[in-house]
């Protein structure tokens, strides 16, 4: 067989193995693609927590303020000091701020949200929808149980001020009685009404600091979404702003979102003008009592009625309705689910003094 014949049989040969092999060896499969990263934890920035500190230290002192327990003049003036002490703007941001981290203590409401969490272009997508329009939050899953936390505890602290006030309001017509030691003392003119006037002008302008113990606290309870004492309960919308603004706040949060690079934000979504619309009448309605009362009796009655009945009218109308009054004695807790989110307008009847009513008492008093 010639030579050449057979070198290029061989490289046939070589050819068909190299073939052969290549046909046997398994292909390596594609590795998947890597799964994406988990969205980021729950996170609301300190800003929040102080600012709910706020409010909540004040409401706790303010129901420290206790009825028919006025042993002199002093304690009632001591008694609308502290229950003047508030500046209306932070006493509102600290109040939705509040009901922002109540909302976190709902499980359901953080797991609704955070499903949107897991795709990070959904996520995205969801948060700049909240930031556009804060009512969003109160469309997503578990919203109505984390209103019904809002509610229930803001309406339990509004029960105790309200408490507070008729029995305060009570005993200003009680202490005018003939049989009431405190009497002498009690239909006695105040003095230095204008000093002690602007005296509660001037703690109503001073800022309010965060509580230090109160602020950790609360950071803490938003963070981990437990802590605060709180009922289950359920709230159907419609909402009223303040608790849009809080649910808002939350579902930011609950997308890891709400923390330190995101309080310009938060610090937003905390500002709402019907809220502090409603706080900053009563004050004007303080003044005007305190600058027409004169017996001590009567700032009495201006401490029930512009300082306990109206914290409790304002923090009431903040997460329940959109009806907004101060003032009055018949209250009204109108469902939100009866009442369309509209803008709220007072035109408060001027009087010629808040306090005439005081001036015709029972028989018994004269």
């Amino acid at each position: 067989m010639p030579k050449a014949f057979m070198t290029r049989g061989l490289s046939i040969a070589a050819l068909a193995a190299v073939v052969f092999l290549a046909s046997c060896t398994t292909k390596e499969p594609e590795a998947p693609p890597p799964p994406p990263p988990p969205p980021p934890p729950v996170s609301l920035n300190e800003g929040v927590a102080q600012a709910a500190s706020i409010y909540v230290a004040f409401l706790r002192e303010a129901e420290t303020i206790q009825p028919g327990g006025f042993p002199d003049a002093e304690s009632i003036q001591a008694a609308i000091r502290k229950g003047a002490s508030y500046e209306p703007a932070q006493l509102s941001r600290g109040l939705i701020a509040y009901g922002s981290i109540i909302a976190l203590q709902s499980p359901e409401f953080v797991a609704g949200v955070r499903q949107f969490a897991v795709d990070p272009v959904q996520r995205q997508q969801v948060i700049a929808q909240i930031v556009a329009d804060p009512a969003y939050a109160a469309t997503l899953p578990g919203a109505d149980a984390a209103a019904g936390l809002i509610t229930a505890t803001i309406g339990k602290d509004a029960v105790a001020m309200r408490a507070i006030a008729e029995a305060v309001e009570a005993d200003a017509y009680t202490v005018q009685e003939r049989n009431d030691p405190r009497r002498r003392w009690a239909v006695t003119h105040v003095p230095n009404r204008e000093v002690r006037l602007e005296g509660a002008k001037t703690l109503s302008a001073a800022t309010m600091l965060p509580s230090g113990d109160e602020s950790s606290r609360l950071f803490t309870a938003a963070n981990t979404g437990q802590g605060l004492s709180v009922e289950a309960s359920r709230k159907a919308p419609p909402y009223t702003p303040a608790l849009t603004r809080s649910l808002a706040i939350a579902a930011l949060a609950a997308l890891g979102a709400a923390g330190d690079e995101a309080r310009a934000n938060t610090d937003a979504l905390v500002v709402e003008t019907n809220s502090e619309f409603c706080l900053n009448m009563s004050k004007l309605m303080l003044f005007q009592c305190l600058a027409a009362s004169r017996p001590a009796y009567e700032d009495m009655f201006c401490l029930g009625r512009h300082v306990a009945r109206d914290l409790a009218t304002c923090t009431t109308q903040a997460v329940l309705t959109t009806s907004i009054t101060v003032g009055d004695p018949e209250e009204t807790s109108t469902p939100a689910a009866a009442v369309s989110p509209v803008s709220v307008t007072l035109t408060p009847t001027p009087a010629p003094s808040p306090t005439a009513s005081l001036n015709t008492t029972p028989s018994s008093s004269r």
